[in-house]
């Protein structure tokens, strides 16, 4: 009692005292066992995934950590607002961490919420590089819970990280095991009619498109906090607790549908930043993001948290239960979701779906920046990739024909985040309520409102049969920077030209999502672009120096899908040189 008396009289003495952590990390190969198949990988601390790290909001953190491998390495901070030259990117912000090496991190910690934090070289990441960030916030938090446990899922697949990516140049659809049948022909015959079914055939045929081409990679297991869904990861609680469930999506390349039936979840927060409480029976986490939610058990029973993929190639369970032991049932998979013709919507010559909710009084032009050369970076790591042709995709067999004839999903959900009819749409598996970006608003502005200085327009692009991905029809390698002024807003304009939905993730600063909600707009780090979709963002330049800016599927982004962004002036106003060595996108195998 008297511990807690002087405890307590420290702390109105000296409110100013900065906490001072220390942490360690290895870099390690690890065996990793999924259920279903033992492979080698690469975690720290000897485990995949890695420790929990656990700050508190205003802490000074200094954070060592030790290579083992025999490659170079890396850590990122994936979410976390700090110098650049503590944010991990080999080739932007520092060389990397070398074999035998340890690099000591030391940043302040400026925020609460999850985070998580993961390698960014090579493909190390795929291969078990990551682990998850709790951060305690200073003061007291906007919502009550009795315990808490974090759900890192992921998608690992028996194959490395390099040979995936060499697979995929080989053959975009190696991976796809969720082609179309002769009976879902027949099925869409008695449905929508033998000629509409054949039109819609061919018409992707001529476009050498698949429908089923959701995900880019399947044949993975799926795994909640290491575990698959045959080794049932576990949370016990007791009946009538307010849990709080940190949900992090660290796959390499797959969105998850997350549902706990039977129990209600309450969304209050978004990549790590509090929001407005949101009730919900399902949400689709993308890759990189986070979302927070309470539920409240209060029978007896165990409740099974189930996540399926979004292109229903793949699920893992965990569970909820008052004691060890205890399971409730799994549900099935759901039907193979199918792409349609509005989830083209984005691409050259047809109609852009758009979540445009104002007007800029003053449009940025790409073409008036100042663009340094990138001469000075090595991208020797990058040679073996075929990246020609990235002018987009080759939509020539288009011309003349007649879209009305082919099937489009009639009425049934909508979200505006997607594009009208298109056949990503979510819905509950209970026909309740699925959660949509334009369900969250934020508990607190983060920054005053004003209006954007200057816009930039990002098209995602990229060219399917030849694997390479690119922003404005132009891969990394070949493209200059970014450059922003410190002290502006910035309005970035998201077109997406392709078929595939892209996490897109800017380091250092956080993202505006622009939902129609003015200052009330949620606060993110990732942002998914849907196909066919134009999306909004904002983002205060207020964090000096080198910054990546990517797509975060990580073949995406090794293919090309990346740029480096470098904010002039600001605090110190001495600009670091760009590095000369490349980012690390993979070898071999």
């Amino acid at each position: 009692m008297k511990t807690r008396l002087l405890t307590g009289l420290l702390s109105l003495l000296m409110p100013a005292m900065v906490l001072a952590g220390e942490y360690d990390l290895t870099v390690d190969r690890v065996e990793i066992d999924t259920g279903d198949f033992v492979k080698t990988g690469i975690g720290y601390n000897g485990n995949s995934p890695g420790p929990v790290l656990r700050f508190k909001e205003g802490e000074e953190v200094s954070i060592n950590v030790t290579n083992n491998l025999d490659e170079t390495t890396s850590i990122h901070w994936h979410g976390l607002i700090l110098p650049f030259n503590q944010d991990g990117v080999p080739g932007i912000s520092f060389p990397g961490i070398k074999p035998g090496e340890t690099f000591t991190y030391e940043f302040p910690i400026q925020q609460a919420g999850t985070y998580w934090f993961h390698s960014h070289s090579g493909f190390q990441e795929p291969d078990g590089a990551y682990g998850a960030i709790v951060i305690e916030p200073e003061g007291r938090e906007p919502f009550r819970y009795d315990r808490e446990y974090v759900v890192q899922l992921t998608d690992k697949h028996p194959h490395s990280g390099d040979r995936i990516m060499r697979n995929l140049k080989m053959m975009p659809d190696y991976y796809n095991r969720e082609q179309q049948t002769v009976g879902e022909f027949f099925s869409d015959v008695s449905k929508n009619g033998f000629m509409n079914t054949v039109n819609d055939r061919m018409a992707w045929g001529n476009m050498r498109m698949m429908k089923a081409d959701v995900e880019d990679l399947q044949g993975f297991t799926a795994l909640i906090n290491g575990k698959g869904p045959e080794q049932n990861w576990t949370g016990l609680f007791e009946p009538g607790e307010r849990i709080r469930l940190r949900f992090i999506n660290s796959s390499a390349m797959t969105y998850f549908d997350v549902r706990i039936p039977g129990l209600d979840m309450t969304v209050v927060q978004a990549d790590g930043n509090n929001v407005q409480p949101v009730n919900v029976d399902e949400f689709r986490i993308g890759v990189a993001e986070t979302y927070d939610v309470i539920v409240r058990p209060k029978g007896e029973q165990a409740y099974t948290i189930f996540a399926e993929s979004m292109g229903r190639s793949g699920y893992t369970r965990a569970t909820l239960a008052p004691k060890k032991g205890m399971e409730a049932a799994v549900p099935q998979l759901r039907d193979p979701a199918r792409l349609t013709m509005a989830d083209m919507g984005g691409m050259p010559g047809m109609d852009h779906g758009s979540m445009d909710h104002g007007d800029m009084s003053e449009s940025g032009d790409m073409s008036e920046m100042d663009h340094s050369d990138m001469e000075d970076m090595d991208h020797s790591n990058m040679a073996g990739m075929d990246h020609s042709n990235m002018a987009g995709m080759d939509h020539s067999n288009m011309k003349g024909m007649d879209h009305s004839a082919m099937m489009m999903p009639k009425g049934g959900a909508s979200d505006p985040f997607y594009a009208k009819g298109s056949g990503l749409v979510p819905t509950a598996a209970n026909g309740g309520k699925f959660l949509s970006y334009s369900d969250l608003k934020a508990q607190k502005p983060l920054y005053e409102e004003r209006e954007a200085t200057r816009e930039i327009e990002l098209r995602l692009t990229g060219n399917m049969e030849r694997y390479t991905w690119s922003i404005n029809g132009v891969k990394y390698e070949d493209a200059d920077p970014i450059r922003l002024q410190y002290g502006e807003r910035v309005r970035f304009k998201f077109v997406n030209e392709t078929m595939m939905t892209h996490p897109m993730h800017l380091h250092g600063m956080w993202s505006i999502l622009d939902v129609g909600a003015g200052q009330w707009n949620p606060i993110k780090h990732t942002v998914s672009v849907q196909p066919g979709t134009t999306v909004y963002m904002e983002t205060e330049v207020d964090a000096p120096g080198q910054w990546a800016f990517h797509c975060h599927l990580s073949y995406h982004a090794a293919a090309g899908m990346f740029r480096k962004v470098i904010v002039e002036g600001g605090p110190g106003s001495t600009q670091a040189a760009t590095t000369k060595e490349a980012v690390d996108v993979g070898g071999d195998a």
